[in-house]
């Protein structure tokens, strides 16, 4: 049996500092660096083309109630094994990030149970990671 393979994405988000971009999607999540220009680098986000882009304003951010939290809207992230959650958020917490919402089981026992938790990136893009004790559950309902 073969394995489906995904489609890849590209998604491209504004940051304030590319030197800071570096540090945190090349170091502490270890993303692999591809091309770039003094306004942009590309990253190879687990076989996805993620690129962060010089833009030094803001927009206005919302949030939305979910499970007791208040989570950040937009936001993206990755759905990673549960080993590979509790290993990044450890280096998170060594690198001393703060949490917009601490790791924690989400919905547990009920369907979707995953390990969640947010975070900004150092321009204030909220990202989410998460993982399944059963991948059949992402998209349980």
């Amino acid at each position: 049996m073969t394995t489906p393979v995904l489609p890849r994405f590209h998604l491209a988000v504004p940051v304030d500092d590319l030197g800071a971009a570096r540090h945190f999607y090349g170091d502490l999540i270890g993303c692999a660096q591809g091309r770039s220009s003094d306004t942009w680098i590309d990253w190879n986000l687990r076989g996805h083309q993620f690129v962060t882009h010089l833009a030094p304003s803001r927009a206005h951010r919302a949030h939305n109630p979910v499970d007791g939290h208040d989570v950040p809207v937009p936001h993206f992230g990755l759905i990673l094994t549960i080993p590979e959650f509790h290993q990044l958020a450890g280096r998170f917490r060594e690198a001393g990030i703060a949490f917009v919402i601490e790791p924690y089981l989400r919905f547990e026992g009920l369907p979707g149970e995953q390990w969640t938790m947010f975070l900004l990136d150092p321009a204030g893009n909220a990202l989410e990671f998460k993982a399944f004790a059963d991948d059949s559950q992402v998209f349980a309902v």
